[in-house]
């Protein structure tokens, strides 16, 4: 086999000249591997391959005299440096580390190839200045405000070309070292129009990235992976033991910094340094990384994310990292990307102008950029329409669809029933039970088909076949499609009795079988947003009641319509709400019927207002809040935690505030679920962006996985806590008074916890309605 490969040899001199020094395998590649390797390659390349080791055994070979022009340097393995070159190795050598699909078949690789090589890291610290050097620049650019900018000068790419993953990642930094809210705005505006200008096919991608999601809410697409699996593949692509990996990321707290502090130690296959990140490379890579399922899944996720980080340079593995867990943490909601996206349009000379009516264009853009994201929150058709017809046309040309849930329309609480009259006075109002269930909105396509999601765009199908089984029974012959707004409740049918969400709540969340239910469920609809191709979100309430009614008929027990009542009698409304308390239901909500009554999805607004019986003797709603820490419990309460330390959410600066300890309200059963469910998510440490007092020492800390929805006696300014630090008081920040435990919510994310604003507004509207003085917490 050996000769077999040296047949196509071209150099005239004998064969016997280049057996020993192979047949030795001194400092070159194993028999295998360089059998392997020549009888794949030309005849051209492989004697290339051997004639670098030909001065060692034909040393009576002469020395071109000294006017003779150079002879051209033969291309091995270690001095190819154009990209055209590392391809045509690759080629002729496929076992790279690109091929390989697991860990362990890339550690065969490594064996076999003794030439597998840190890149050199003179190279990469030399590539690392230039980078900063780059970003240094664009830092500059970005910061520039108005027609000062020009995107042509903050693009280190030419038109046309894709943008450098690089771009994104040091605007993602610079954003990071900003704390105003129309800083941030301008920079990451900046970079969008930066890519409007030069690439506007990968708006897409860098508007995904920025807003940390790789596809639509309602699509339920997950990475799924865990820091063990992250540790892992850092590990894997710097050469380090995952020991040291947990180690760095205990002193630095976040493993976007322990990828970055690493990052001149990648390994590559012969010293080659893989192409630069694109950013639309990365988000499929990402795309890629959810899709993977089944036997060696997590592998294969690893390897795509080893294969980022080799290739990441400067900032990169930070963002990267950060990316993947979903946590950027560097003060950048959501909604600011909105109104970025649409100042870029704004500034853009190729898109549309505003038309000369509107007096503040970028305003205007922001507003319209929320309005269309809350009724189709879907980027992968916002971001092209808005590419083609501009901002000015985007809501005519993005409408609610059937199939993609919107964000359901909230109540603000108000405390008593005189409120209530002196807001909607002159106003035809309607009061309706609020109904201690689990929010849904219900699609029924025009095939027959059904899909329930969840208040925060989870996909609940599966967990309610019984109400697929109900609307589709109800709903009247003429009806083709309609999206409903409703409550889920547990309900006794023997005793024709609404049941308590506790009980809900032990209902399986996935893959329920209809023989197999034993909690029973009633729909109660109260809304209707589609119906047979037309969207009502801009109709009154009274016309939708109106399609609503005429649209269902009632099932007792299985489907009805919301209890309600058109009324301004203060007496006639306080015995209405104790119907309603009666009946096993909150309290009211209150709504406008036909001024301001349209159908606002993902706002709090004032046209809906909520009344429970608790409002009248306490704080004026309950709050959503994520438990972050514990402390152990004794006596009765040894074995489990004794107390939890609670906190809101700060969605400008994408932190947690410490706000309360809880202890009460917990049954025993309760208790100890929560402590066990809470143990699995034990960390080591604090987060970086949990905020609380240096005198808060509890026995452990959560990551945020939970919400919790607690009740208290009212609000109080705290020199312990930080909710709401700054906004209320300069130094201070506001905590909770005998807070108590009603509910877990396992319909919220964290992330939709009650905001430091709101508790803000609790507070006020507290200290309006019983004239109280601010007083200091005493915990």
């Amino acid at each position: 086999m050996l000769f077999s490969g040296l047949l196509p040899l071209r150099s005239p001199l004998p064969l016997i000249f280049f057996l020993p020094p192979l047949l030795k395998n001194k400092n070159h590649l194993p028999l295998s591997s360089a059998s392997a390797t020549m009888s794949s390659s030309s005849g051209r390349n492989v004697n290339d391959f051997l004639m670098r080791d030909a001065p060692a055994a034909a040393t009576k070979k002469k020395k071109p005299p000294p006017s003779a022009s150079p002879s051209k340097k033969p291309k091995t393995l270690e001095t190819l440096k154009t990209l055209e070159e590392q391809e045509e190795v690759k080629k002729e050598n496929p076992k790279t580390l690109e091929n390989p699909k697991t860990l362990e078949e890339q550690e065969e690789v490594k064996k076999e190839n003794p030439k597998t090589l840190e890149i050199p890291k003179q190279e990469a610290k030399k590539e690392d200045a230039n980078n900063k050097s780059k970003i240094a620049n664009l830092s500059l650019e970005l910061k520039k405000k108005g027609s000062n900018f020009d995107p042509m000068h903050a693009a280190t790419w030419k038109p046309g070309e894709p943008v450098p993953f690089l771009f994104l990642a040091a605007t993602l930094d610079l954003i990071s070292s900003e704390s105003g809210r129309i800083a941030i705005t301008e920079i990451l505006s900046n970079a969008f129009q930066t890519v409007i200008a030069t690439t506007p096919g990968d708006l897409l991608p860098a508007v995904y990235l920025s807003a940390n999601r790789i596809a639509p809410p309602h699509e339920g697409t997950e990475l799924g992976i865990g820091d063990a699996s992250l540790v892992r593949a850092l590990a894997a692509a710097y050469g380090m033991q995952e020991g040291n990996v947990r180690k760095q990321l205990k002193e630095l707290g976040d493993l976007g910094l322990v990828a970055k502090a690493n990052r001149f130690s990648q390994k590559s296959v012969f010293g080659f340094k893989p192409r630069a990140l694109m950013i639309a490379k990365v988000l499929d890579t990402f795309r890629t990384i959810a899709k993977e399922s089944g036997k060696d899944s997590q592998d294969k996720k690893r390897n795509h994310i080893r294969g980022l980080l080799v290739a990441a340079t400067d900032c990169e593995p930070q963002y990267i990292i950060r990316l993947l867990q979903s946590k950027m943490r560097i003060g950048l909601a959501e909604k600011t990307v909105l109104v970025a996206l649409g100042q870029a349009a704004v500034r853009s000379d190729s898109l549309p102008s505003p038309p000369s009516h509107i007096q503040s264009p970028l305003e205007e853009a922001a507003k319209i950029m929320k309005q269309v994201y809350s009724v189709l929150p879907v980027y992968d058709k916002i971001v092209p329409t808005l590419l083609r017809v501009g901002v000015w046309e985007l809501l005519e040309a993005c409408t609610f669809s059937l199939g993609v849930p919107v964000g359901p329309m909230l109540a603000k609480p108000t405390k008593a029933v005189s409120e209530i009259l002196d807001k909607f006075q002159g106003i035809d109002f309607t009061c309706e039970y609020k109904y201690d269930g689990e929010r849904a909105q219900i699609h029924f396509m025009e095939d027959g088909s059904v899909e329930i999601y969840s208040r925060n765009a989870e996909r609940n199908t599966g967990k309610y076949p019984d109400v697929v089984n109900y609307v589709s029974r109800v709903k009247k012959p003429t009806v083709k499609s309609f999206v409903l707004d409703c409550e889920i409740v547990a309900f006794d049918r023997e005793k024709k009795k609404i049941l308590p969400f506790q009980v809900l709540s032990t209902r399986a969340r996935k893959g329920v079988i209809l023989s197999d239910i034993k909690v029973a469920v009633c729909l109660y609809a109260f809304d209707i947003l589609y119906i047979n191709g037309k969207p009502l979100l801009q109709e009154q309430l009274k016309v939708r009641r109106e399609h609503l009614y005429s649209s269902f008929e009632e099932l007792a027990g299985e489907f009805q319509f919301a209890t309600a009542i058109t009324s301004n009698d203060l007496e006639e409304i306080q015995k209405f709400l104790e119907n309603a308390v009666n009946a096993s239901c909150e309290g009211l909500i209150i709504k406008t019927l036909d001024k301001d009554a349209t159908y606002e999805p993902s706002k709090r607004s004032n046209n809906w207002l909520k009344l429970k019986k608790d409002y009248m003797d306490s704080v004026g709603d309950s709050l959503d809040l994520v438990p972050i820490a514990a402390f152990h419990g004794r006596g009765k309460r040894a074995g489990v935690y004794g107390s939890f330390l609670l906190a809101c959410y700060n969605e400008h600066n994408e932190e947690y505030q410490s706000i309360c300890n809880i202890g009460t309200g917990f049954s025993e059963l309760q208790l100890e679920e929560c402590s066990k469910s809470l143990r699995n998510k034990i960390i080591s440490s604090p987060k970086s962006y949990y905020r609380f007092a240096d005198s808060i020492n509890p026995d452990v800390w959560f990551e945020p996985a939970e919400v919790w929805e607690v009740k208290a006696a009212d609000l109080s300014i705290s020199p312990v806590h930080r909710a709401a630090s700054g906004i209320v008081d300069p130094n201070k920040g506001i905590s909770l008074r005998f807070p108590r435990l009603q509910r877990i919510r396992d319909d919220k994310n964290p992330d939709q916890a009650t905001t430091s604003e709101q508790v803000a507004e609790m507070y006020r509207a507290q200290k309006i309605h019983t004239n109280n003085k601010e007083e200091d917490d005493d915990e």
